[in-house]
């Protein structure tokens, strides 16, 4: 493997990344979608208890819990260790997100089969970060229900080690598709700079 190539092209996909962070549009993505994962991770970070209190609460007392996971998402009454994989994978699939959405305005005008793509892995990475949220210090995932079940005993254990394997999995599937579509959002922006610059040519002339 070429690492000289590899890095030059993270590199490359960086810049796309930045140039993106330029676009109202990218922000209308990003925004949302950390929100609502962030929120969404801290609340499945003790399995499905979250929710059931929700329901034992009552409105408008069950609005406090997801309004705590928001606040957790910056680390309001969390442990560092708990905080920091949530936000780093709110803030990976809040970019991913924000780059599909620039991307889809950016090319809604042409028969492109690349953006249904990119949404299908933008699935597989929310599924694959749905079931290892959870606590990193006490192994809590939406894993524990299932592995429980087949093993009577060190089931919380096991559980902890495939969430982190999971998790990590979710992460570089992240990075990954971050590389690809950092790397077309650049060449998507540079050229339609250029684009423009040459129109403009044309009509001056």
């Amino acid at each position: 493997m070429n690492w000289r190539k590899w890095l030059d092209e993270f590199v490359l996909a960086g810049k796309g990344i930045l140039l993106a962070t330029k676009e109202k549009r990218f922000w209308y993505g990003f925004i949302p979608s950390f929100i609502f994962f962030g929120t969404l991770m801290n609340m499945l970070s003790g399995g499905f208890a979250k929710f059931e209190l929700m329901g034992i609460l009552g409105f408008p007392k069950c609005l406090e819990i997801p309004l705590q996971s928001f606040l957790a998402i910056f680390g309001v009454n969390q442990p560092f260790l708990d905080w920091l994989p949530i936000f780093a994978i709110s803030i990976l699939q809040g970019i991913l997100i924000g780059l599909i959405v620039l991307l889809w305005g950016k090319k809604r005008q042409k028969a492109d089969s690349t953006d249904s793509a990119n949404l299908e892995k933008a699935g597989i990475i929310t599924g694959l970060i749905a079931l290892g949220a959870g606590c990193p210090t006490c192994g809590a995932t939406l894993l524990t229900p299932l592995i429980g079940a087949i093993f009577s005993t060190g089931g919380l254990a096991i559980t902890g080690a495939v969430s982190t394997i999971v998790t990590w999995l979710a992460i570089i599937i992240a990075i990954l598709s971050l590389k690809r579509l950092g790397e077309e959002t650049y060449v998507t922006i540079v050229n339609e700079k250029y684009l423009r610059k040459k129109e403009a040519r044309e009509k001056s002339a």
